[in-house]
């Protein structure tokens, strides 16, 4: 049967119904049209939606309010700009049990949804064990002749939404990398695929390398140019690239939404951006052309500023832990031989990035990657965001998470450095970035769990207190197995025989301090060593990808 084209609401009306498991499908594109029209049609309405989606960036809130949502099944619940942070909207909703929460990482996640696709009882996964998310009820540990194996069952939504580049009249759907999680979410749905494209063109084999998921998954098709606003389009690269100019994320638009859901003006916010509009054309009239066109010019630059000023003045505590970090990566790819290293957002991403330039220059052959789909990127500088569009064309590879987390990082082929920030560690160098004691939510896993587990060796990044470095992680986001060191602004902590021992102290600081820092009692190397002093170059190589100190500033890891 052939896909229907059709209107947004159309769409929406005919092929959702309350009750259903909701996949909203993210590769670069983040948001869709189409999840702006379900909460447009199920506001105030108990539909009862298990919504299926990786990352609720502060868009996802709008649904959270909608009263339409009963479940999340999710892999962080959480701002992305201007930082990442936790959002009270998801925060309140959790705490109340409004909606319930099931978490996992990027690729348990993704490697759920492949079961499902595949029709097979179960997929194997080496993420997720030793952390809280093995208590999941889609997890299990097995004894075989094999091994023991860690399993995920299959995650199988109604119905999944996608934002594609083109469409042709056949239904097939064309869709530049970086993927994300990739298209298996469209094999994985049991009724099929609801998609918002750019363009409709009548053939897509021109470009058959992008074409991710075929016209027979495929229910209905919506042209609506701008349809991922404000997330953005990425065309492709300069050979393959799609007939459809692509455009850049509205970081404006995505931190409005931030600070909106932070006011109880919230709901008023809502009805202006996404209830009055009567329908997508409302929509961009209401964007305006002038903004629009800015974003389709901006389409492979740097993310603009946001407005906050440049950030000088002097060395910050999140400055002395990122360039110390910075340091210890460039000596362990030099140790190592790691061919890649990848660094979770935040100040940990950029102390990588200055690590491997660095390690570059001093003749190392080692890869930046990042999960969305990059390898071997070079960050543009002045855009402190690790997912920014400026850092597709520089890829050697675009690939999607399940690639890079699954096989290109983590694979046995691969040596591997891991950098990430903590919410939360513990002695043993566990990390929590889920759940605190107190009960309220942080951001979950993202890919953290993933790559630590999996990672040759970890790196840690984070200014030290008793609130962060705590006796005992009460939920464990990422075990603490292979964290190798914990870079702080204090000191340099080591993993010896399973615990964190102070082997490094910032100079000019007393063990004393360092202790009273620490939520633990802190054990101090015989052959403690000094850190060298920073310098005003360490500083000025962090500040040029951070120029705003969005992360530099207070140190948001």
């Amino acid at each position: 049967m052939s896909p229907d084209f059709c209107r947004l609401d159309e769409a929406v009306a005919r092929y959702v119904r309350p009750g259903d498991a909701v996949h909203v499908m993210m590769g670069h594109s983040r948001w869709s049209a189409l999840v702006r029209e379900l909460a447009r049609q199920h506001w105030n309405k108990p539909s009862r939606f298990t919504l299926i989606m990786a990352s609720l960036s502060s868009l996802g809130a709008v649904l959270f309010r909608s009263g339409s949502i009963e479940k999340v099944i999710t892999v962080y619940s959480g701002d992305s700009f201007p930082v990442f942070t936790p959002n009270p909207v998801f925060q309140q909703a959790y705490a109340d049990g409004s909606v319930t929460v099931e978490n996992w990482s990027f690729l348990s996640y993704i490697q759920r949804l492949r079961a499902a696709a595949t029709g097979v009882p179960a997929v194997v996964t080496g993420s997720v064990r030793d952390s809280s998310m093995a208590a999941n009820e889609g997890y299990e540990e097995v004894d075989t002749r094999f091994g023991r194996v860690g399993l995920v069952s299959p995650l199988a939504p109604d119905i999944a939404l996608v934002h594609a580049a083109i469409a042709d009249r056949q239904g097939n759907l064309a869709i530049a990398p970086p993927m994300f999680e990739g298209s298996i979410g469209a094999f994985a749905a049991r009724r099929g695929v609801l998609a918002t494209v750019e363009k409709v063109v009548e053939d897509l084999r021109p470009w058959s390398s992008l074409v991710r998921i075929p016209a027979h998954r495929v229910l209905a098709v919506v042209e609506a140019p701008f349809g991922a606003h404000p997330g953005g389009v990425f065309a492709g690269p300069s050979g393959t690239r799609l007939p459809v100019e692509g455009y850049a994320e509205d970081v404006a638009f995505w931190v409005c939404a931030r600070e909106a859901s932070r006011s109880p003006a919230f709901d008023d916010w809502i009805r202006e951006w996404i209830l009055d509009p009567a329908d997508h054309e409302a929509y961009l009239a209401k964007l305006g052309q002038e903004r629009l066109s800015g974003l389709a010019s901006a389409v492979g630059r740097p993310t603009p500023p946001t407005g906050r000023g440049e950030h000088t003045g002097p060395v910050t505590p999140a400055e002395r832990a990122a360039a110390w970090l910075s340091e210890l990566v460039r000596a362990r790819i030099a140790q190592t031989g790691a061919a890649t290293v990848l660094a979770g957002a935040g100040l940990a991403n950029l102390a990588a990035w200055v690590g491997v330039e660095k390690a570059k220059a001093d003749g190392h052959q080692v890869a930046l990657a990042a999960e969305l789909g990059l390898w071997d990127y070079t960050p543009a500088e002045g855009d402190p965001f690790i997912f920014s569009f400026a850092n597709f064309p520089t890829s050697s590879m675009l690939l999607d998470t399940e690639q890079v987390l699954g096989t290109v990082v983590n694979g046995p082929s691969t040596r591997s450095i891991a950098c990430v920030g903590a919410a939360e560690i513990d002695r043993h160098g566990n990390i929590n970035t889920t759940r605190l004691a107190d009960g309220r939510y942080l951001v979950g896993s993202g890919g953290a769990n993933d790559v630590v587990t999996n990672a040759d060796e970890t790196l840690v990044v984070g200014t030290m207190s008793p609130r962060r470095f705590v006796e005992r992680c009460g939920y464990i986001t990422s075990p603490g197995a292979h964290v190798r060191a914990v870079a702080t602004d204090l000191g340099i902590l080591t993993s010896r025989d399973d615990d964190l021992v102070l082997t490094h102290i910032a100079p000019g600081e007393s063990v004393e301090h360092v202790r009273s820092r620490c939520g633990w009692d802190l054990a101090v190397a015989d052959d403690l060593a000094e850190l060298p002093s920073i310098s005003d170059a360490d500083v000025k190589q962090l500040r040029k990808y951070d120029r705003e100190g969005l992360f530099l500033r207070k140190g948001n890891a």
